[in-house]
């Protein structure tokens, strides 16, 4: 069955070269043309993967993650004509799972489509849907996260680093390693938005943020969960 893929572009132009070339490929296509327009056709259709512009009227791309992140997993691949490294890192930290720079070449974009829904089949297939550490538990498939019993709240990027983590405990993680485990083979120079999230989990899941059970400094190299409990 074809991925079905909402491309969300305020010009008209650019969703109907996209959706000619997706087709091609062979992907079904929904478009909209707002982010208003998005949520709505999103919640019906329920793609496997969206192409999110970021500059669009009524509802722009920032905004559109912020409220669909609510209520879909759904991967997300940014349009943007932005090159400011802050943009990248909003987009990111809102669950973005991968960016294109405008203008862009159609191979390299459906590269990173194919990478992307690779990723998370590939998840959906191998991973355990529940992992323990200690008083932590997390659920894959209704991505929630406990401690102690006790529900937390987690961002999506903060939930999905703990996944890798815990998924892998003992193991060391440069930042590198886990912004491509995140959002693939991207974000060069937004580093720093790793150490963002080890300290926002480190505050809503450890006792003592200041000296971490769970996560663990690697100085020098990274993060890693601790081995034992």
């Amino acid at each position: 069955m074809s991925k079905l893929i909402l491309i969300v572009d305020d010009k008209l132009s650019v969703r109907t070269l996209l959706r000619d070339y997706l087709t091609e490929q062979g992907y079904a296509c929904v478009t909209a043309g707002s982010g208003r327009d998005a949520l709505f056709t999103a919640r019906h259709e329920k793609p496997d993967l969206i192409l999110l512009d970021i500059m669009m009227p009524e509802m722009d791309g920032f905004d559109f993650l912020r409220q669909y992140r609510k209520e879909r997993d759904t991967p997300v691949i940014l349009l943007t004509a932005r090159v400011e490294e802050t943009d990248k890192v909003i987009g990111l930290e809102l669950g973005a799972d991968d960016y294109v720079t405008k203008p862009f070449g159609m191979a390299e974009l459906g590269a990173r489509i194919r990478a992307v829904l690779r990723r998370y089949d590939k998840a959906a297939v191998s991973a355990p849907d529940v992992l323990r550490a200690g008083g932590i538990t997390l659920d894959r498939e209704q991505r929630t996260v406990a401690v102690s019993g006790q529900r937390v709240d987690l961002t999506r990027s903060e939930f999905d680093l703990l996944a890798v983590l815990m998924g892998s405990r003992g193991r060391t993680f440069s930042r590198m390693d886990l912004i491509e485990a995140l959002h693939g083979e991207i974000a060069q120079g937004v580093e720093r938005t790793i150490d963002v999230h080890i300290r926002n989990l480190r505050a809503k899941l450890e006792p003592d943020p200041a000296a971490p059970r769970y996560i663990l400094t690697v100085f020098g190299v990274g993060y890693r969960f601790a081995g034992e409990d």
